[in-house]
C-alpha cells in the first residue's frame, strides 16, 4: 500500500480550499488503495515523512516567502529524513497575496536538497482561489500519489 503525507498550513478558507481539493485528488477511487496522512505543518513530525512514499505540500506566501509553519517542519525533518527519502515523488502548492518569489524559491531549494522528484508542475498563484486552481490541486495530489504505485 501507498502511503502519501499532505503537509500543509492552511489559516485562511482559501487556502483551505486548496487543501481540501488536494486532498479530493488523492482520495480518488481510481488511484486504488492508497493510505494518505494529513498534517498540518506544526503538527507534521519526521516520523510521518519517513513513514510515506510520496509528498504533498501547501502553503501560503507570507512576505513573500513560505510559512513559518512550513519552514518549521522542513527545519525539524530535514536532516532526519534527508539521505532515506531521496527521489520520492512530491509537488506543491503556494497560493499568495502579491509575490511568491521567494516562496517559489525556498521550496525549490529544500526539496532539492531533499532530494525529492517532482511529480506535477507545482500550483502557484496570486489572489482569488477559482475552480481552475482547485481543480489543479486535485490533478496535481492525484498525479503525485499515482506516480507512487
Amino acid at each position: 500500500m501507498v502511503n502519501v503525507l499532505l503537509v500543509h498550513h492552511s489559516p485562511s478558507d482559501a487556502t483551505s480550499q486548496i487543501a481540501e481539493a488536494a486532498l479530493t485528488g488523492l482520495r480518488l477511487p481510481e488511484l486504488g488503495d492508497i493510505e494518505v496522512t494529513v498534517r498540518p505543518a506544526l503538527e507534521a513530525s519526521a516520523e510521518d515523512v519517513l513513514a510515506a512514499d510520496a509528498y504533498v505540500l501547501g502553503t501560503t506566501a507570507n512576505f513573500g516567502y513560505i510559512s513559518g509553519a512550513l519552514k518549521h517542519f522542513f527545519d525539524t525533518t530535514y536532516d532526519a529524513v534527508r539521505e532515506p527519502t531521496a527521489g520520492r515523488p512530491f509537488s506543491y502548492w503556494i497560493h499568495g497575496g502579491y509575490d511568491t518569489t521567494g516562496a517559489e524559491t525556498a521550496m525549490k531549494q529544500i526539496t532539492t536538497g531533499l532530494g525529492w522528484t517532482l511529480a506535477f508542475d507545482p500550483l502557484i498563484f496570486t489572489g482569488e482561489v477559482t475552480e481552475d486552481h482547485l481543480e489543479k490541486a486535485t490533478e496535481l495530489a492525484a498525479t503525485v500519489a499515482a506516480s507512487a504505485l
